[in-house]
C-alpha cells in the first residue's frame, strides 16, 4: 500500500526576513517532501508503481511485474476534457484584448495551459514564472513543484514572502534564484549556502512567479486511489503468476518407475503408455487450488472503484459509448463537479497572472489594472450532438438573444465572431440602403413625397 507524506504549506510569521539560513532550511524540507510525495505521483504518471520495487521471488517461482496505468489515464482523460478545448481570455477593452492576443500566441499560451493544468492533476498544484527575455517580450514559462516551491506569511491573507527555484549544477552543488517582491538573487551551496550577489530588480510590482492549484488541499487527481492501483496491479500480476503455475504444473505418476529415458520421452513426445495393469496406475497432473473467481472479483471490483473514487468517468467503458443526451451528461456528473472545481481555481490562477504582468507597466504598456476588465470563458470537452445542439438552438430562436442561441452550438467557437459573420453576410443580400426595409407602403409614400 503506498503511504504519500501530506504537502504542508511552507509558511513563516509575517515579516519574516528573507535570509541564506531560512532559503538552506527550506531547501532540505522541499527535498524531503519531493522524496516521499512528488516523485511518487511522478513516477506513477510515467507507469512505474510499486510493483516494480517489490522483493524478487525464489528463482524457480514465476514472477510477473504488470502495472496498468491509471495514473496517466486519469490524469489526461481529466486534463482532455477541463483543457481539450482552450480556454479563452477576453478584455472589454479593446486594447487590453489585442495585448493579450499577442502575449498568448507569443508564449503558446494554449498549450502551455494544457501542460500547467496537467502538472496540476499530477501533483495537486504547479508554478508559473513571468521575465523579460532577451527580446524584450514579456515571457511565461511553467513548472512543477519538483523544481521550486513558495513561503508564504501566516497572515489572514497568506501573502508570499519569496520563491525559491534550484537544481543541482554538474558538480552536485545546488544552485538557484530567490524571487522577492522586488528582486531576484542568485545563490550556491558551494562551500556553504552564500547568496552570490545583492540581487537585480526584476521589474514586477510583486514576487513574478504563481501557484496554480487543483485544490485547496493541493491534492492530484489521483492521488486518493494510487493504494487501488497498486492492489490493482499486484492482484493482476499474481493472477498472471497463476497462469504460469497452471502451463507449468508437475505431472504426478503413482504406481510405475520411470527412468531418465522415459521422463524426457515424455517430456518431449507429450505421450505416456505403459504395459499391464494399470488398477493401481495413477498420472495426472499436480495443480494448486485455484482462485480465478475470487481474483477476477477482486480485480473488477478494484478498477470499479478505481474511477468511482478519482472521480473520472471511464470513457473506454462499452456501455460509455452507448449512452446519448442527459444519459451521459449523467455519467459525467462527477467529473464535470471535480472540473468546476478546478476551474475556479485556475481563474482565481489566471487573475494572479495577468495581475502580475500588468503590474509590469514599462514593459506592457498597461494601466496595472486592466485585470479588471478580463474575463475567462471555459468550455468542457463533452462529446458532441450536434443534430440535438442544432434543435434545441432552433428552439431558442425569438425566445433568446441571438447570443444565447448560438452558445448552444458547440461548433461555434466564437460567438461574437459567428454573429458578425452572419450580419456580413445578410448585408451582402441586402438592399444598400440607410432606409428601413420593413416599411408599409404607406410609409414609402411618405418618403417619396418629402
Amino acid at each position: 500500500m503506498s503511504k504519500i507524506q501530506n504537502y504542508v504549506k511552507f509558511m513563516e510569521p509575517k515579516g519574516t526576513a528573507v535570509t541564506i539560513d531560512l532559503i538552506s532550511e527550506y531547501i532540505n524540507k522541499h527535498q524531503e517532501l519531493a522524496k516521499s510525495r512528488y516523485e511518487i505521483l511522478k513516477n506513477a504518471y510515467l507507469n512505474d508503481y510499486k510493483i516494480y520495487n517489490m522483493k524478487k521471488k525464489e528463482p524457480w517461482k514465476p514472477d510477473n511485474r504488470i502495472s496498468v496505468n491509471f495514473a496517466k489515464y486519469i490524469t489526461d482523460t481529466m486534463n482532455g476534457f477541463f483543457m481539450g478545448i482552450p480556454v479563452k481570455t477576453i478584455s472589454s477593452d479593446e486594447k487590453v484584448n489585442e495585448y493579450i492576443k499577442t502575449l498568448e500566441s507569443y508564449n503558446n499560451q494554449e498549450d502551455q495551459n494544457s501542460e500547467l493544468s496537467k502538472i496540476c492533476d499530477i501533483y495537486g498544484h504547479g508554478y508559473e514564472i513571468y521575465y523579460i527575455d532577451d527580446f524584450g517580450k514579456m515571457a511565461i514559462s511553467f513548472f512543477s513543484p519538483l523544481e521550486g516551491f513558495m513561503i508564504y506569511d501566516d497572515d489572514i491573507n497568506s501573502s508570499a514572502i519569496c520563491f525559491v527555484r534550484y537544481y543541482k549544477d554538474s558538480d552536485e552543488n545546488i544552485v538557484g534564484d530567490v524571487y522577492t517582491n522586488d528582486h531576484k538573487i542568485s545563490f550556491t551551496s558551494e562551500g556553504g549556502y552564500r547568496f552570490l550577489d545583492e540581487g537585480s530588480i526584476h521589474g514586477f510590482s510583486t514576487i513574478p512567479v504563481n501557484e496554480f492549484l487543483e485544490n485547496e488541499e493541493r491534492q492530484g487527481i489521483f492521488e486518493n486511489v494510487l493504494p487501488m492501483i497498486d492492489a490493482y496491479n499486484k492482484a493482476l500480476s499474481e493472477k498472471a503468476n497463476d497462469v504460469d503455475y497452471f502451463a507449468d504444473a508437475y505431472i504426478k505418476v503413482l504406481g510405475a518407475e520411470l527412468d531418465e529415458k522415459g521422463i524426457k520421452h515424455i517430456r518431449s513426445n507429450r505421450v505416456i503408455n505403459f504395459e499391464g495393469d494399470s488398477s493401481d496406475l495413477t498420472v495426472e497432473f499436480m495443480q494448486k487450488p485455484s482462485g480465478d473467481t475470487t481474483q477476477e472479483n477482486l480485480i473488477n471490483r478494484l478498477e470499479r472503484l478505481i474511477y468511482q473514487i478519482s472521480m473520472v468517468a471511464n470513457i473506454s467503458d462499452e456501455n460509455f459509448g452507448t449512452s446519448s443526451g442527459i444519459a451521459l451528461k449523467y455519467k459525467l456528473l462527477a467529473m464535470s463537479n471535480l472540473a468546476k472545481t478546478k476551474e475556479r481555481k485556475f481563474i482565481a490562477g489566471m487573475n494572479r497572472r495577468y495581475n502580475i504582468i500588468f503590474s509590469n507597466v514599462s514593459v506592457t504598456g498597461l494601466p496595472k489594472d486592466a485585470e479588471l476588465t478580463l474575463s475567462y470563458e471555459f468550455h468542457f470537452n463533452y462529446p458532441a450532438n450536434l443534430e440535438s445542439e442544432a434543435t434545441i438552438a432552433g428552439q431558442l430562436s425569438g425566445i433568446t438573444s441571438k447570443e444565447t442561441q448560438l452558445k448552444v452550438l458547440s461548433i461555434v467557437d466564437n460567438v461574437d465572431d459567428e454573429i458578425k459573420k452572419m450580419e456580413e453576410e445578410n448585408d451582402s443580400i441586402s438592399y444598400n440602403t440607410d432606409y428601413p426595409t420593413n416599411r408599409t407602403l404607406e410609409e414609402t409614400d411618405e418618403l417619396l413625397a418629402e
